[in-house]
């Protein structure tokens, strides 16, 4: 099997901060001192080049190569680096440092109304989208009566784009990019914005556009079960680099074992440590699959160090979607009487009563101080999946959000 993908060394980096002075002058004025080795005309007094040029690295020598035909899941929280890898490959931004090799056509849906010309009609949409693959019009018109029927947008396939729904634009942007002949498929998070039963599809054609076409499909989610069904192989990345690499349900193992509590050292992204989160576990279910009507029980643990700088503590958790979008949001306040002693070890339990949807789901959870200032933060403490079917096993809809809940915090 030939290699459809082949990334050597590639980093990213880019600059903080304001880019430009402002002024065509100013700009100018500081390019020619740059020319003559001279400093910054602009710079202000005590500023280092370093301090008004800081940079960032969303990748870090990425060394990796995909063959032809291979789905392969990109997975990783926040910020790790997942968007910016699929716009190098797409040809949207390029590595600062390192090659990208590819092999064949690529058709890629990295947002909402991507490759989308607003003031055209979806089908002239269609046609613009094939013309951009290299495709001719006869290649097009050919696909065109299936492409229209798997999006489900017959009704508004002469009305331009920009009067459609976010859930129209993604569901015709992919079925353009899977019907059209690409040898590969790139897909960001964006199908999250279609119902369950599009999204439901749309994993069942980019299954059969890998396995039955040999094409090569790259999908970015933060969907556990939605990466386990389509893809053979993932890709861990954290922080810009590859952290994991290789058959799927390891390298979601791997990532798992390091968002679940009592299997890695939390994640502490703030605080001043007087009071730190040391565990999260959910109580009320052994192997973390949670049915849409259960009870959702979690014991969390914390360590006092040092309650002279405080009056008082909020407890406080956030439970996100498997787009990063915040569903539930909890606070539990003033427990300073229960935690007098200094190196106590406690636990906190929250019990949570909401219908989520089916999907996967992540656990934040936090103190403040009197003053809403960070004690402590740790994000991604752990994650569930909430599986489509009733506790009693009855079958169950997807929802679209949840229904309206209560959540109960006791010591």
């Amino acid at each position: 099997m030939s290699t459809a993908i082949k990334i050597e060394n590639v980093s990213k980096k880019y600059r903080l901060g304001t880019i430009g002075s402002g002024t065509l002058s100013h700009d100018l004025n500081r390019w020619w001192a740059n020319m003559r080795g001279k400093q910054d005309p602009l710079m202000k007094i005590g500023e280092s080049k370093i301090d008004s040029e800081t940079t960032f690295w969303a990748l870090k020598d990425l060394d990796f190569s995909i063959k032809q035909g291979e789905a392969v899941g990109i997975i990783g929280k926040n910020g790790a680096g997942k968007s910016t890898l699929l716009k190098i490959l797409s040809r949207v931004t390029a590595p600062t440092i390192g090659e990208v090799k590819i092999k064949g056509r690529i058709a890629s849906l990295l947002e909402v109304g991507t490759g989308f010309h607003p003031e055209l009609t979806g089908v002239e949409n269609i046609y613009l989208n094939g013309a951009i693959l290299g495709m001719t019009r006869t290649e097009i018109k050919s696909k065109l009566d299936e492409i229209i029927s798997f999006s489900g947008v017959e009704l508004h396939i002469n009305t331009p784009v920009k009067r459609y729904s976010s859930g129209m634009y993604v569901r015709l942007a992919f079925a353009v990019a899977a019907h059209l002949e690409a040898e590969i498929l790139i897909v960001d998070e964006v199908l999250a914005v279609g119902d369950a039963e599009f999204q439901k599809k749309c994993i069942g054609k980019m299954n059969d556009v890998s396995s039955k076409d040999g094409r090569t499909v790259l999908f970015v989610s933060h969907s556990i079960n939605s990466i386990r069904r389509l893809c053979s192989t993932g890709i861990l990345l954290s922080s810009g680099k590859i952290d994991c690499i290789g058959k799927i349900n390891d390298v979601i193992s791997h990532y798992e074992s390091k968002t679940s509590s009592g299997n890695a050292k939390f994640n502490h992204i703030s605080g001043n440590q007087n009071v730190t989160l040391t565990k999260a576990t959910i109580t009320s279910h052994v192997d973390n699959q949670i049915k849409i009507n259960d009870e959702l029980k979690i014991s969390i643990e914390y360590k006092v160090f040092n309650n002279s700088s405080f009056t008082h503590i909020e407890f406080f958790a956030i439970i996100y979607n498997s787009v990063g979008d915040p569903v539930i949001g909890s606070f539990q306040d003033d427990v300073n009487e229960r935690i007098k002693k200094e190196y106590l070890t406690g636990s906190i339990n929250l019990t949570v009563f909401a219908n989520l949807a089916s999907g996967d789901y992540l656990l934040s959870i936090g103190i403040f101080d009197q003053n809403r200032n960070f004690l402590d933060w740790v994000e991604e403490a752990l994650c569930f999946t909430v599986e489509n079917i009733y506790s009693d096993g009855r079958p169950f809809f997807q929802r679209l959000g949840l229904t309206v809940g209560k959540a109960v915090w006791e010591m």
